[in-house]
């Protein structure tokens, strides 16, 4: 088993899940436990099936997490049903609900009394991707940099769905979000942040500072109504935050968002 992370501050797993999924319905269950693979049960029964958050929360049960927040929007009933406490993960899992958002960063901000003072392992859960221990040297990164914000970095062609990171001399510069063209290699896909980035997102969304102040509403997108985490990162950027990163050239992820790339889960999984 890869070795846990030491840290002073409580680790702490945040997990939106309040998507609609638009893009694939009709689906028979929440795309969040939409069976992707299999696992090898503790009984004699042989694999069972496994579910696409199962991936996420696993990669960070192995960092020594031992709760995580999944937020939900009301109707999705079947995501507390399947994780139930987190005993199949081995983690505590917390559910808080919430109506309809104007995008993730105001729905994990639902939970933020809850998380504020921690360090976040960030992800997405209907992501599938690789390798098991890419929190565990995200925290590292952050470890030894002492950054506010790390992010990890996948490569990627479909930049039209993704936040595309602009990189200069090895470091962030910037976020494109889903631009129609890009030479952009590189997206994010997984964060670890500390309380200060936490306290950084949750005044902006308070205060209205998206709208009132202009901060970074991403060009490519100048009429978008939903606030994207990428916003919220470009805002920090521009305000001096410490943003770092961990590249990983040769790990692939799936987003099961459409159904094209479900297919292509299912049928590597």
């Amino acid at each position: 088993m890869l070795d846990k992370i030491e840290n002073r501050r409580e680790l702490v797993g945040l997990v939106p899940a309040a998507g609609a999924a638009e893009r694939i319905i009709p689906l028979p269950c929440s795309k969040e436990i939409f069976p992707v693979g299999f696992h090898e049960s503790s009984d004699n029964f042989g694999p069972r099936p496994k579910v696409a958050a199962q991936y996420l929360l696993e990669k960070m049960q192995i960092t020594g997490a031992e709760k995580a927040f999944i937020v939900v929007r009301k109707g999705k009933w079947d995501i507390p049903a399947y994780f139930g406490s987190g005993s199949s993960v081995s983690m505590n899992i917390a559910y808080i609900v919430t109506d309809s958002t104007r995008g993730v960063p105001f729905t994990i901000d639902k939970a933020y009394s809850f998380y504020k003072n921690a360090l976040i392992l960030f992800g997405f859960p209907d992501i599938v991707f690789e390798p098991e221990d890419v929190f565990i040297r995200l925290l590292q990164k952050q470890a030894i940099s002492g950054a506010d914000l790390v992010l990890g970095l996948f490569k990627t062609e479909n930049h039209q769905k993704m936040d595309m990171v602009k990189l200069k001399d090895g470091r962030i510069s910037g976020i494109d979000i889903k631009p129609q063209k890009s030479q952009l290699e590189y997206t994010w896909i997984i964060a670890v942040w500390t309380p200060r980035f936490t306290q950084f997102m949750h005044e902006c969304l308070q205060h209205n500072l998206f709208e009132e102040q202009k901060l970074s509403i991403s060009p490519s997108l100048p009429e978008k109504k939903e606030i994207f985490v990428g916003d919220v990162i470009q805002a920090a950027i521009d305000r001096n935050l410490s943003v770092e990163s961990v590249i990983f050239r040769n790990d692939c992820f799936i987003d099961i968002g459409t159904p094209t790339d479900l297919y292509r889960a299912v049928k590597m999984g």
